[in-house]
């Protein structure tokens, strides 16, 4: 069993227009809501995969219990903490050549007994004995410290339990002390964490070392189209695949960790299933999950021989 922790949960809307013009009337060609938020997303992931999955997340409001039924509809156990302010609403307008717009909102801000809870409802989850990772993904809400996911890795970690974390910024930083077991940044949150540019494969390599000898165990990096990379302890390896056309790139990186998940966590043939499961998510509409017969194996390379001096087709600065 796969549990997810999503502090900052939302409720999204994906619409499909033919061009974002601003400041005109648009009328949309498609429409979609789905349960979001990181975690949440590797939850749908894991689910469409038919495998069975856990959702902590704080609800609040008539979003936060819609995003609980959508979740359950999907075959997605849940466990709620009720919090006081309203779940978040966010918007994504994608247009035919992949464009992507999106306004997310900051969400509730936590209280410091609702943050606790919180705590305490995941860690009913990693006691369990069925439990194979704890997957802690997204931004923080307001009321949760930097330190929040540090102090949850440290406590998952005293219970012998996994922890694969997606974050960026302090939170990742600080998490990074309690060496967590796998880590999933992209090029951008990769650089940032780093302090430094990233023009090429060969840099994000360099700084994925870095970030294991500021703890991590395993980092799963996503370089946008160019494709992703694994690096740990028994060595690096780069992954891509043949996309035909890409449709949305929501919940794509978080397909991919779901897909690396379910393969083991650890290795090249689970890289070969995080970059099948974020090939086959960016050609699906808006956040959708995709399932075992959306994959294709055969379109995704998996080579020990990283090309070092390959340039990112969007460098970061």
């Amino acid at each position: 069993m796969i549990v997810t922790v999503t502090p900052n949960p939302s409720l999204d809307r994906t619409y499909e227009v033919p061009s974002l013009d601003r400041g005109e009337v648009i009328r949309a060609t498609g429409e979609r809501m789905d349960p979001g938020g990181k975690g949440v997303n590797v939850s749908r992931a894991v689910a469409a995969a038919g495998r069975r999955t856990v959702a902590v997340l704080p609800l609040g409001g008539a979003p936060g219990a819609l995003v609980a039924e959508l979740l359950h509809s999907q075959g997605i156990e849940v466990v709620p903490v009720p919090v006081a302010g309203a779940t978040r609403s966010n918007i994504s307008v994608a247009e035919p050549d992949g464009t992507l717009t999106k306004i997310n909102a900051p969400g509730p801000e936590l209280s410091a007994a609702e943050a606790e809870h919180l705590l305490q409802a995941v860690r009913e989850q990693y006691r369990a004995a069925d439990t194979t990772w704890i997957t802690c993904c997204g931004s923080l809400p307001r009321g949760l410290a930097p330190s929040w996911y540090a102090d949850l890795v440290a406590r998952a970690h005293a219970a012998g339990a996994r922890i694969a974390l997606d974050t960026s910024g302090p939170a990742l930083l600080a998490a990074l002390r309690e060496r967590p077991d796998v880590v999933k940044p992209n090029a951008e949150e990769l650089a940032e964490a780093v302090g430094r540019p990233l023009t090429t494969v060969g840099d994000a390599v360099k700084a994925a070392e870095e970030l294991r000898g500021m703890g991590a165990g395993t980092v799963l990096a996503s370089l946008g189209a160019d494709g992703q990379l694994l690096v740990s302890a028994e060595g690096a390896w780069f992954g891509s695949a043949r996309v035909d056309a890409v449709r949305s790139n929501v919940g794509a990186g978080d397909s991919s960790l779901a897909g690396f998940l379910i393969a083991g966590g650890n290795g090249p043939e689970a890289l070969a299933s995080a970059v099948a499961h974020g090939a086959a998510a960016v050609q699906l509409p808006g956040s959708v999950m995709p399932t075992p017969a959306d994959l294709d194996p055969s379109a995704v390379t998996v080579t020990a021989e990283v090309p070092a001096d390959r340039a990112l087709t969007e460098p970061v600065s």
